[in-house]
C-alpha cells in the first residue's frame, strides 16, 4: 500500500505547525520550530543545529543568523517542554485511535553516545544501545503503542550522582537547581505518572528486565491499577502456586522453575508476521507468588521463552493478566516492547534524536522535544495511510515523504 503526501497531507502538516505554535506562544519560536522542524524532517545526513541552520537559510549570507536564532531558541528559549510533548502526543493518539486503542505503555531507555566529558549527563556507563559500557549520555522513556503503531511521548535524561554533586558541572550545564539525584527506575515512575496525570489512554505497561527485577517498582505500577508484563532475571526468586494460590513448591529461582517444567511443556507461539517470516518461539507459562513488599498475596504469570535451538530458556516475564488471557495473546502483548528499539534506531537516523552537539541540560530536552513532535506528525499520518487491513509489506516511506 503505497502512501503519497498531497496537498490534504501538506495542509494537515500546516495545521501541526499552527497547533504547536499556538502551545509555543509567539511568532518568532513559530518560525524558529518551523525552521527547525523542517531540518528534522529532511534529507539531511547531519541534524545538529548548524546543519539545520544552514537549511533554513538557504545561502551562506545568512547562516549565521540563523544559526544564532535556533541555538538561542533551543539551547536557552524559555519555553516548557511538557505541554508541547503533551500537545503532539494527544494529536497522535487521537489519529491512531481510530484504528486501534492505545492499550500499551512501554518504560525503556536508551544510549546516545559522545565523544568528551562536557556533554551533559555523559559517562561511562552501559548501554543497551551499544551493548556495552561506553561514553554517553542514557535517557528514560515512555512510549505508548498499538497492535501496529508505537509513538514514545515522553523521554529524561539520567543525570549520574557524579553530575549531581559536582556544583562546577552544574553551573557549566545549566541544571536547574532543584534537581536531584534519581535512578532510571524512579525517572520511570515520573514518565509514568505525568502520563496518568494528563489521562493518556493505556492499561498495561512492559519494561525489560532492568526495571522489571525491581519489587518497589512492579509494586508501583501495580498500585496505579496498571496490569502488567515486566521482564526479570532468571535468578529472581518465587513459589509456585495452584490456580488457588496454594503453594506447590519452596522458594526457586525463575530458571529453576522453568528447567523443573521440562522441554515437553513449551509450545510455539506466533505473535507478529515478520517481513520475512512469521516472529515464533516457544513459551511456557506457570503461577507463581512472589513473597516480598506488598506482593504476598498477589498471584502473577511467570511467563517462559525457550527458543526451539536454545539449550535453556532465555527471557523470563512476570505478568498480572487475567486467567483467562490465551497464552497467544500474553505472548502478542508482551513481545511488543521489542518494536522500541527500532523506533529509537528510526529517530536516530531519520529524525537526528541523537545528533544534538549542545552541552546543556534544557537544549538536551527542547531538542529531544522537537523530535518528538516530529515523530508523533509522522505516527498520524502512518496511523491514515497504513490501517491494520492494509496489509502493508513495505516499509514505512512516512519521513521521505514527509520531508
Amino acid at each position: 500500500m503505497s502512501y503519497t503526501f498531497d496537498a490534504s497531507g501538506l495542509k494537515r502538516l500546516d495545521q501541526f505547525m499552527s497547533m504547536v505554535g499556538h502551545v509555543l506562544g509567539s511568532d518568532q519560536r513559530r518560525a524558529a520550530f518551523a525552521a527547525y522542524a523542517h531540518g528534522l524532517l529532511g534529507d539531511s545526513a547531519r541534524k545538529s543545529i548548524e546543519p539545520l541552520a544552514a537549511r533554513a537559510s538557504g545561502d551562506a549570507e545568512h547562516a549565521s543568523a540563523a544559526h544564532q536564532s535556533l541555538h538561542h531558541f533551543v539551547a536557552n528559549g524559555r519555553w516548557d517542554d511538557e505541554p508541547l510533548r503533551l500537545a503532539v502526543a494527544r494529536y497522535a493518539i487521537a489519529e491512531m485511535e481510530r484504528r486501534q486503542p492505545v492499550d500499551v505503555w512501554i518504560i525503556d531507555d536508551t544510549g546516545f553516545l559522545k565523544q568528551g566529558s562536557h556533554s551533559v549527563g555523559v559517562q561511562r556507563q552501559y548501554t543497551g544501545s551499544a551493548g556495552k559500557i561506553a561514553n554517553c549520555q542514557i535517557a528514560v522513556s515512555l512510549s505508548v503503542a498499538t497492535p501496529t503503531l508505537h509513538l514514545p511521548i515522553d523521554f529524561e535524561l539520567f543525570l549520574p550522582e557524579s553530575w549531581i554533586s559536582d556544583p562546577t558541572r552544574r553551573l557549566k550545564a545549566k541544571i536547574p537547581e532543584g534537581a536531584i539525584f534519581k535512578t532510571r527506575h524512579e525517572i520511570a515512575m515520573d514518565l509514568i505518572e505525568r502520563a496518568c496525570l494528563a489521562e493518556i489512554p493505556g492499561r498495561t505497561i512492559l519494561a525489560d528486565s532492568f526495571y522489571g527485577h525491581s519489587q518497589p517498582f512492579r509494586d508501583y505500577v501495580h498500585q496505579l491499577g496498571f496490569d502488567y508484563a515486566l521482564g526479570i532475571y532468571s535468578s529472581d526468586k518465587m513459589l509456585r502456586v495452584d490456580r488457588d494460590g496454594r503453594e506447590l513448591s519452596e522458594l526457586r529461582s525463575a530458571k529453576d522453575i522453568a528447567l523443573s517444567l521440562g522441554a515437553e511443556a513449551f509450545r510455539r507461539c506466533t505473535w507478529r508476521e515478520g517481513s520475512r517470516r512469521a516472529l515464533s518461539s516457544r513459551f511456557a507459562r506457570v503461577r507463581v507468588k512472589v513473597p516480598e513488599g506488598d506482593t504476598a498475596e498477589r498471584v502473577e504469570w511467570l511467563l517462559i521463552e525457550w527458543p526451539a535451538d536454545e539449550k535453556e530458556p532465555t527471557h523470563y516475564t512476570l505478568a498480572t493478566f487475567p486467567r483467562s488471557m490465551s497464552m497467544k495473546q500474553m505472548v502478542r502483548v508482551t513481545k511488543e516492547r521489542y518494536r522500541t528499539e527500532r523506533v529509537y534506531e528510526e529517530m536516530k537516523t531519520e529524525l537526528g534524536l541523537d545528533h544534538f552537539e549542545g552541552r546543556g541540560f534544557q537544549g538536551w530536552h527542547h531538542h529531544v522535544t522537537l523530535t518528538l513532535c516530529c515523530y508523533a506528525f509522522l505516527v498520524a499520518e502512518r496511523a491514515r495511510a497504513f490501517p491494520p487491513s492494509g496489509g502493508r509489506k513495505e516499509r514505512d516511506r512516512a519521513i521521505d515523504a514527509a520531508a
